[in-house]
């Protein structure tokens, strides 16, 4: 269980330490970064996304519908330029100031129209073939819009074979006299070899005998356009296969038995293949013969993954073949059962992304062979991007493009991921290789164990140039994508020769070259320490030493972990410190910017104060005011009663003053006298007072009612205001209808003026008619009936219309020319006086 557990490698981490392998491995910079220049070593193991674009020529259909507006222009041979047509979405963007017109990529190279399948080949296919045939895994997939050319770039037709039958071509060529003719060695798992037993091989022959009977031999065979090349160790390199031009490739490649040891061990290869499909987020194999007398539903495969983390198709078939025609007529098999739609843009448009798989099996030249090396080529036929609008799809296809655009847009985001976790200052982000099929299998490929390769189709069309720039962008960002290639001793597992149980036989060091000889691997085990030798006393010691050393070994890690918990308390503290003394200058900082805030919001309430106090005061003074006028005669009213106040005072005065005079015998008389006239006087005074009073509340009274007729007269001259505005609204409406009605008016005048001209023309034209009459009655009075003119057979129909418009009815017509010309005066008038 502990051996199970070690060896066990997540999902999720094993795509996070992959995808560490685009920023650095074994702790070197990235190639991006550095500024001096790579090793040879370096220079393999880093290497730039290779992006090749073809562009498609028109069809004779396509220059008819002129569908060639020179939307892309091929500057050099890395160069293209995209010019937008006008009826493009670039094109109105650009108008408004969004985006430009024109666009220029690169890649690492571009082949026109005029371009043919054996230069493209020679163009693009050379390294990555090289790298396969020498071990490397390789990755060759086509993007692009449908209908512009990837399944034609892969597969060509039966006369003019596309990369996938000429790779077959140059691997057969490369492996001649040196093929291991039989089967009991298959390719198992991602990276593995199962040994099959001579049952096992019999099923094998049986299932490939089985898949090729299905297949009708056709007319024209397909071994007439491959014949056998020279062989490898002939001095002769320039001879080549028909209609395959390999040499160049030939001549660079090592032949499998160059690279041996110093005992000339020879070596042997085994091609095996395998074809599917991914349609619907489903993987189906593409070999499987279904009878066709009932309806049997594909089978659908489940990808998993093995010891080492790499995805692979469970229960997939493997065929092994021996040549080029076997390789064409399964291809052919294949696409028969694959999944193909006629759209608006295709009429055979792929609805899924086939994987055609070839693997190269590494053997010794022995008796009993064992297992060098095993490599994988695979190329993927991706559908094409689309717009729904444009294809015009519903129903199932509709379903099928959403998937594929789903597919596509997952594989963008893993190649953006993937280019912005080569800058080291950026914090590496997630790539999401597991959210689609095709990105899971993808994946150790972009991940250092294989070499990839993309290549770009476009056609040329200006209906689809907005999704012809949307592939050029996706392909400048991968173009941008810097590979990492892992040697053999870092990141892979060695091939593991497996039993027909599942369970291994041998397993052979990953550091071992692939050609290694037997006599090596002899040496090697030889110097390994057999425990079976030693004695019963030997095995204690050796035992007592393993236990120290394992205990000093524990003690080791158990003080490493001691420091690196110290280590990481101390980092956490320091962090927890800086954290603690950021948010303390944070809430200083928040506690000045709300004092300041508060005073002034303290200043703001003080001034709407002072401004409310304000206006109070001026309503309490406008409330309590008194006009001046009323103030001065108040004011004159008051000082006529002081004066009456003082003249009383005063005869007062004199009054006592002739009292005291008088004096005598009389004076009791006089001053009961005198008191009755004081209270006379003050009893006058008394009413005076009330008097005074009674007239100062009348006035006060008088003061509030003059008031409130103020504000009732404001009101009313508020509303006089109002009425004031809707009749100056009413009398410009009234006025803009006197001019709509003057303009009628105007045009009735011209219409009754026409009307008279036309009364006259008919009158004219009844006087000829009459005259004509006459005249035709003198000449002929046999005949019984005459000839009615043009007007006469209009009249009845005239006539039997009286609804008829002015300037129509009017004119031709006798008995209503009088009562219509009456009406049109009378409206004449009526408009005249109004």
């Amino acid at each position: 269980m502990d051996g199970e557990g070690k060896n066990y490698v997540s999902a999720e981490v094993s795509d996070t330490l992959e995808s560490v392998s685009f920023l650095n491995v074994a702790g070197k910079p990235s190639p991006m970064e550095s500024t001096a220049l790579p090793s040879t070593e370096e220079q393999e193991a880093y290497q730039p996304l290779k992006v090749f674009l073809r562009v498609r020529p028109y069809s004779v259909s396509e220059l008819e519908n002129h569908e060639s507006q020179g939307c892309v222009t091929i500057e050099d041979p890395q160069t293209v330029i995209l010019k937008a047509p006008k009826e493009s979405s670039a094109m109105k963007n650009s108008e408004r100031g969004i985006g430009h017109s024109m666009h220029r990529f690169t890649f690492s190279q571009v082949f026109g129209p005029e371009t043919t399948q054996s230069e493209f080949f020679e163009g693009s296919m050379k390294d990555i073939v090289r790298a396969y045939v020498n071990g490397v895994n390789g990755l060759v997939f086509t993007y692009g819009v449908t209908n512009a050319g990837k399944t034609f770039t892969i597969q060509g037709t039966s006369k003019d074979f596309g990369i996938l039958p000429r790779s077959l071509d140059v691997i057969f060529n490369h492996i001649r006299g040196r093929h291991y003719l039989k089967m009991n060695f298959k390719p198992y798992l991602s990276n593995d070899v199962r040994k099959l037993e001579d049952a096992q091989v019999k099923q094998e022959e049986a299932i490939k005998t089985a898949i090729l009977a299905s297949l009708k031999e056709e007319t024209e065979s397909i071994s007439n356009t491959t014949t056998n090349t020279c062989d490898v160790e002939s001095a002769s390199s320039n001879c080549t296969s028909k209609g395959l031009s390999s040499d160049s490739l030939e001549n660079s490649f090592v032949p499998l038995d160059i690279c041996r040891t110093n005992i000339h061990q020879k070596t042997q290869a085994s091609v095996w293949i395998s074809f599917c499909e991914i349609y619907n987020e489903y993987v189906y194999d593409l070999l499987n013969v279904l009878s066709t007398s009932k309806t049997q539903k594909r089978r659908v495969l489940r990808i998993c993954d093995d010891q080492g983390g790499t995805s692979y198709i469970k229960d997939l078939k493997w065929i092994n073949i021996q040549s080029t025609e076997e390789a064409c007529k399964i291809l052919k098999i294949g696409n028969k059962n694959r999944s193909f739609a006629c759209t608006r843009m295709n009429e055979q448009s792929s609805r899924s992304h086939s994987i055609f798989s070839i693997r190269l099996l590494k053997l010794t030249d022995e008796h009993q062979p064992r297992v060098l090396g095993v490599s994988e080529l695979s190329f993927c036929d991706l559908a094409g991007s689309e717009r729904c609008n444009k294809t015009q799809a519903f129903g199932d296809r509709l379903k099928e493009a959403g998937n594929i655009n789903n597919s596509l847009h997952i594989l963008g985001k893993c190649i953006a991921a993937l280019k912005q976790n080569q800058n080291l200052k950026m914090k590496p982000s997630y790539i999401p290789f597991r959210e689609s099929k095709l990105t899971r299998l993808f994946q150790p490929f972009f991940c250092g164990k294989g070499k990839a390769c993309m290549i770009v189709n476009i056609n040329q069309h200006a209906s689809t140039y907005d999704e012809t720039l949307h592939v050029m962008k996706f392909s400048a960002i991968a173009k941008q994508v810097i590979q990492t290639i892992l040697p053999k001793s870092c990141g892979y597992f060695s091939p593991k020769l497996v039993g027909g149980g599942g369970k291994p036989i041998v397993h052979f060091d990953a550091n071992t070259c692939v050609d290694d000889s037997p006599e090596s691997t002899e040496s090697s085990t030889e110097e390994e320490v057999d425990i079976t030798i030693l004695s019963h006393e030997d095995l204690l010691k050796t035992t007592e030493n393993l236990k120290e050393k394992l205990v000093a070994e524990r003690q080791s890690k158990l003080i490493l972990e001691v420091k690196i918990r110290r280590e990481m308390a101390e980092a956490m503290f320091r962090q927890l410190l800086e954290t603690e003394e950021a948010w303390s200058n944070r809430l200083e900082d928040m506690k000045d910017s709300y004092e300041e805030k508060l005073e002034s919001k303290f200043e703001m309430y003080k001034e709407a104060i002072k401004k409310h106090a304000f206006v109070c005061a001026m309503e309490q003074i406008e409330d309590h005011y008194v006009p001046i006028e009323e103030f001065l005669a108040e004011q004159e009213k008051v000082e006529d009663r002081e004066k009456k106040i003082l003249q009383l005072e005063r005869q007062l005065d004199e009054e006592s003053g002739r009292l005291l005079a008088l004096g005598g015998p009389n004076s009791d008389t006089l001053t009961t006298e005198n008191n009755m006239e004081l209270d006379l006087t003050n009893k006058m005074m008394k009413r005076a007072n009330e008097g005074l009073q009674k007239q100062c509340k009348e006035k006060e009274e008088l003061i509030k009612s003059l008031k409130f007729k103020i504000q009732k007269l404001n009101e009313t001259l508020l509303e006089a205001n109002e009425g004031y505005r809707r009749m100056a609204e009413e009398n410009s409406q009234l006025k803009h209808t006197i001019m709509l009605k003057d303009q009628e008016m105007n045009s009735l005048q011209n219409w009754a003026k026409r009307v008279l001209e036309l009364e006259e023309t008919v009158s004219s034209l009844q006087k000829e008619l009459d005259e004509r009459k006459k005249h035709f009655s003198i000449e002929e009075p046999k005949q019984q009936k005459p000839r009615r003119g043009l007007l006469a057979n209009l009249k009845p129909t005239v006539a039997a219309t009286p609804c008829t418009p002015l300037g129509k009815g009017w004119g031709k017509s006798e008995d209503a020319s009088p009562s219509s010309r009456k009406q049109v005066l009378w409206l004449i008038k009526q408009k005249n006086n109004i």
